[in-house]
């Protein structure tokens, strides 16, 4: 028995000390460790049976690799930025089979190419051609969900470097669940808990693509095959349909001066990337019930991409024009399924480079070429 100060009264405390019992510690650690491995695997059988493959993180450390390129003498590539839709639609290995040249892809989903245009037009290494995905529903609103990864690409320091290269190497190409939406916490946030009264919570957007090491992504086959969670995804995206407007949108004079803001914003970009000569083509990729209807009403055309041309001057590709850039299959309206974005990304290579070479489209304005259809929601036959 150790004693204690009430057992020595009036006499100096000698240093405490606990006695460890005779345990067989090699067994204990040998059985945690087993119990790790077993409840980790179970983990990762529980997701792979969901349907969850190995993939990338498509982390800020992960974009910052690949930005770091054009500054390490890849200056003149052709450099990919927007949203998700230029992050999910347009194939990396479809391009470089029909090109010879694979790009950068630097876009960033939920986040307007704004942010990232800026960086670009402040760094004097960037000398080649840029395609500037333009979502209206981020692009005219100024919407940045992961503006924080160019901030974060400036301030990456060496052992957030060797971290992110111990991810990448150990664990992305392996482990399924090692993915922010199979967290523990994010699991049992969105289980259904009892909702406060007046409360109505948003649901989160959930897991909608595959990435590979340079960021090449592709839309996750679930949304294809699993009608139950193409549904889930189409329900997550309607709230943006039917919610009050964002802070700032209220009328339509404040959200018309917002999206004159973002003009004036990718003007000035425009302005110090032409005088570098770098060439920029802004591109509208394919989008197809509500979600076009919703984005037609917070963003006309001709109130937002029709002028964004006009006031930089560079060509821009809308799918609307180009018969050959619709019909594709959109699970959730959204974006392309896998084959679908191979098909539209065979597509649209002539297209940009025929932009990219043409310094005649500079200035000119929107074609709007015969047999063009105002986008429907075709792919719903196909499931």
């Amino acid at each position: 028995m150790r004693l204690t100060a009430s057992d020595r009264p009036g006499v100096a405390q000698p240093v405490p000390e606990r006695d460890i019992p005779e345990r067989s510690w090699g067994r204990i650690w040998l059985g945690a460790l087993t119990l790790a491995l077993v409840l980790t695997g179970a983990w990762e059988w529980h997701w792979r049976a969901f349907g969850v493959t190995p993939s990338y993180m498509n982390s800020n450390g992960e974009w910052a690799q690949q930005r770091r390129r054009i500054d390490n003498g890849e200056g003149n590539a052709l450099v990919l930025i927007g949203s998700s839709r230029t992050l999910f639609d347009i194939q990396l290995p479809v391009w470089q089979r029909l090109t010879g040249e694979r790009p950068i892809q630097l876009a960033l989903e939920g986040t307007s190419a704004l942010p990232v245009l800026e960086d670009l037009a402040a760094d004097p290494k960037f000398t080649g051609r840029l395609l500037v995905g333009v979502t209206s529903s981020l692009f005219f609103t100024g919407f940045a969900y992961r503006a924080d990864a160019i901030r974060d690409a400036r301030r990456e320091s060496p052992s957030q470097r060797i971290s992110n290269w111990l991810s990448m190497h150990l664990f992305e190409p392996y482990v399924a669940f090692d993915d922010s939406d199979f967290a523990l916490e994010t699991v049992l946030a969105r289980q259904p808990w009892p909702v406060r009264a007046g409360t109505h919570p948003r649901i989160s957007v959930r897991k909608l693509s595959n990435s590979d090491a340079d960021r090449n992504t592709h839309m996750w086959s679930k949304l294809v095959t699993d009608p139950a969670y193409r549904a889930l995804a189409r329900r997550i995206w309607s709230q943006q349909f039917t919610g009050p407007p964002p802070p700032g949108f209220e009328t339509p004079a404040k959200a018309s001066a917002i999206a004159q803001a973002q003009i004036e914003r990718a003007v000035a970009a425009v302005r110090m990337l032409r005088a570098r000569g770098v060439k920029v083509v802004f591109l509208r990729a394919p989008v197809i019930g509500p979600y076009y209807t919703f984005e037609e009403r917070i963003a006309p055309r001709a109130k937002t991409w029709d002028v964004l041309l006009q006031r930089t001057g560079e060509p821009g590709i809308a799918f609307t024009d180009y018969p050959q850039l619709q019909g594709y299959e959109q699970p959730e309206w959204s974006h392309l399924s896998a084959p679908a974005a191979r098909r539209f990304t065979a597509a649209l290579v002539p297209i940009v480079e025929a932009a990219l070479r043409s310094p005649a489209a500079r200035g000119s304005p929107p074609v709007h070429r015969a047999g063009a259809t105002v986008p429907r929601d075709a792919g719903d036959a196909g499931f």
